[in-house]
């Protein structure tokens, strides 16, 4: 099955959204549902099952200048095994004005066993557009070994790079579970932050260079999270793998300012005995991640997160 869906966003001269073009075909339906916090809202909704071996889908997202969109999904998408050798592929093409915003808040990508499925994202952002994206992969469903899944994401600033990152899991990638990837977590994923205030995250400067460092930050057990600054632009990349995916989208959520734009400090992570406090400021998490003095497995990865134990 092949399927093209497109999005385009621009502003409306009053402070608002208009969504000039909403297009899509089975399996990618987009539908616009009621504004969040005033930021105009599409809901990606599945219009049959997979994405199945074979099927090729293709979803582009345009933001004009000083426009503000949400995408976000109905469920998790299941990658599911079709015919003998054929791979399944999605690829998500976004380009965001100067002044324009788009927060891409997608549920789960689940790598269901027996899949071979490749995901690809390629984001340009002008100089002044912000951004906040957030990747979860769930490695096979409940009870279940993982899939073959590669994802790979390509993000440019003012038209210079700002990351690359990719992850492959499943039987065709060996080491994929080891320490030096994913360390026995069943999910993993990434959020990451453009945007004028993505400096202010819980990272330390370097009392020598100045430069700014990513740093380790106090999880649950059976979790990690590491927030790396970026360079070539103003971002930040938070890293995470958890035994479950509750644990994930909790490390994985970003805060929003009254203006409906992503803060770029975490929520502190829900422990195994109860929900999660209240997010101390920057400072404090910084503190408490130093005093943790431990490095997550796959921390120095520009990785994606893999969420698991989901039914």
């Amino acid at each position: 099955m092949r399927a093209v869906a497109r999005l385009v966003a621009v502003a409306d001269g009053r402070g608002g959204t208009v969504l000039r073009e909403l297009r899509g075909e089975s399996p990618l339906l987009l539908r616009q549902a009621a504004a969040e916090d005033g930021v105009a809202t599409v809901y990606v909704v599945g219009g049959a099952a997979g994405p199945l071996a074979g099927d090729d889908l293709r979803l582009t997202v345009e933001v004009g200048p000083g426009a503000v969109v949400r995408v976000r999904t109905v469920a998790a998408s299941v990658a599911l095994p079709g015919r003998p050798g054929a791979v399944s592929r999605m690829r998500v093409e976004a380009v965001v004005g100067a002044a324009g915003t788009l927060h891409w808040l997608p549920e789960q990508l689940v790598a269901a066993a027996g899949c071979d499925h490749v995901a690809e994202s390629r984001v340009e952002l002008a100089e002044g557009a912000r951004l906040t994206w957030r990747e979860e992969l769930v490695c096979g469903r409940y009870g279940e070994s993982a899939g073959n899944a590669v994802l790979a994401t390509s993000v440019d600033y003012a038209g210079r790079p700002l990351l690359r990152q990719s992850l492959a899991v499943g039987p065709a990638a060996p080491g994929w579970a080891g320490p030096a990837v994913l360390g026995g977590a069943t999910t993993t994923g990434s959020l990451l932050v453009v945007g004028p205030a993505a400096a202010s995250g819980p990272a330390t400067v370097d009392a020598t260079g100045g430069q700014p460092r990513g740093r380790v930050l106090p999880t649950g057990p059976g979790a990690s999270a590491a927030w790396l600054p970026l360079a070539g632009g103003p971002a930040a990349l938070l890293t995470a793998t958890a035994p479950d995916a509750h644990t994930l989208r909790t490390l994985l959520t970003p805060a929003e300012d009254t203006a409906g734009v992503a803060a770029t400090e975490p929520p502190t992570p829900a422990t195994a005995t109860g929900p999660a406090p209240a997010a101390p400021a920057v400072g404090a998490v910084a503190a408490a991640a130093g005093a943790a003095g431990r490095v997550p497995a796959g921390a120095g990865e520009a990785g994606w997160v893999t969420a698991a134990g989901c039914r």
